[in-house]
């Protein structure tokens, strides 16, 4: 990692399907995780959008697990994946009946590489241990790793009133807010303790306390990394939607991920209407590749536009050459081993173009307003060719393409 500070979690889980091997913790790199907002009853369905978040690079996929249908479905949603040629590990998530459902539904329970519960949602009073134990017999029993996922929008009512009864005989007490905190970590460690004394591997446990606000997160993890040492899921449990959500989740997340906290992160975004539900794969993958943690796809630099740029032609070029590299990089990646590394400038002027342009691997620089309509192109910081008419992208586009079968293809 760039400029970080070590991680802190110093366990490592493995989170596995057939041949895949995901690992979470210690020094691995931090995990891109994602969810459907498919029916899961709906097995084709779901599996084409599991396939569509993995080959936008979602290592994890979750799915909703709430009745007898999609429990079921489950198996049919794996089998369908295997048709594809889709390995990504199936995360269940249970909320209120998992207990049940894993019992009725064993090849759901053998075909999910993890369980998400939340201690929040096992059940109430003395419901609660002997339904948390079940499924935890189930992660033993099927050799499953757990996220034990608290929500402060369903903490274990019975644990805060303990934790206010506590606070209340203080001879100074905490603040509502702090009691919060305090509610949603010593949930999430109880609970970890509780499952590794019903027999679950300390490295078969991720811990996440989720919220939504920016500096509770903050808070909440910085002292959940300081009191427990199991792999932690990183994201704001409703961060919005658009740029907001964006804005919110990197606000928060960047925080962490410099302070060494966090080992899975997942970028909560509520679709727009119409939208890619991908998109919240591409924002995390951002997140990481633009603070140094991890490299996915080849990055384009682009200048913002001035009075200089009144064409729109280089924003054009920026964007398809973007869209370009990240369509082609599930097959590139295998093709081209280390392709995510390569850079690419689309510039739109002379005053920084061609110096910018010299620093990426391959970059061109459009002419401005007044300017020659001629654009230079430079191939690791030398020019190479000059680009003239109608024809610049097709041919910027060719010419990247030649330059990562040259430098990225095995010899």
């Amino acid at each position: 990692m760039t400029g970080a500070l070590p991680r802190r979690s110093t366990r490592t889980t493995i989170i596995s399907y057939g041949a895949k091997r995901i690992l979470v913790g210690g020094n691995a790199p931090i995990v891109v995780q994602s969810m459907t907002n498919t029916d899961t009853a709906d097995a084709i369905g779901t599996a084409i959008q599991v396939k569509e978040l993995a080959r936008a690079g979602s290592e994890l996929v979750r799915i909703t697990v709430n009745n007898p249908e999609a429990a079921a479905a489950v198996p049919i949603i794996r089998e369908q994946l295997d048709r594809m040629g889709i390995d990504v590990p199936l995360v269940g998530d249970f909320h209120y009946n998992g207990h049940t459902l894993l019992k009725d539904f064993p090849e759901c329970a053998k075909a999910l590489s993890k369980y998400r519960i939340n201690p929040g949602n096992v059940g109430q009073g003395a419901k609660r241990d002997t339904q948390f134990a079940q499924m935890i017999e189930m992660a033993c029993r099927y050799d499953k790793p757990v996220r034990i996922g608290v929500n402060w929008g369903s903490l274990d009512q019975s644990l805060l009133a303990r934790i206010m009864d506590e606070n209340a005989a203080r001879d100074v007490p905490l603040s509502a807010q702090l009691v919060m905190y305090e509610a949603l970590i010593t949930s999430a460690i109880e609970s970890a303790q509780r499952a590794e004394e019903l027999g679950l591997a300390g490295d078969k446990i991720i811990l996440s306390c989720k919220v939504s606000g920016v500096q509770d997160l903050i808070a909440v993890y910085r002292a959940l990394g300081q009191r427990c040492d199991y792999p932690l899921h990183l994201g704001l449990t409703e961060a919005g939607m658009g740029s907001k959500g964006i804005v919110a989740s990197t606000a928060a997340l960047s925080v962490l991920l410099q302070e060494g906290i966090g080992d899975t992160i997942r970028i909560s975004l509520t679709p727009e209407p119409g939208g890619d539900r991908c998109k919240e794969v591409i924002v995390g993958q951002e997140i990481l590749q633009t603070m140094g943690l991890r490299k996915f796809t080849p990055m384009v630099i682009a200048c913002p536009g001035c009075g200089r740029t009144t064409s729109t032609t280089f924003q054009e070029l920026a964007d398809q050459i973007q869209t370009y590299l990240r369509d082609q990089m599930p097959t590139w990646k295998l093709s081209y081993p280390g392709v995510e590394n390569m850079n690419v400038a689309v510039m739109g002027c002379i005053v920084n173009g061609p110096g910018e342009s010299k620093h990426a691997n391959i970059g061109i620089s459009l002419p401005g307003t007044g300017e020659s309509p001629a654009a230079p192109v430079f191939i690791d910081g030398v020019k190479a060719m000059t680009l003239r008419g109608d024809n610049i992208a097709k041919e910027f586009q060719a010419i990247v393409l030649k330059y990562v079968h040259d430098h990225y293809a095995p010899v």
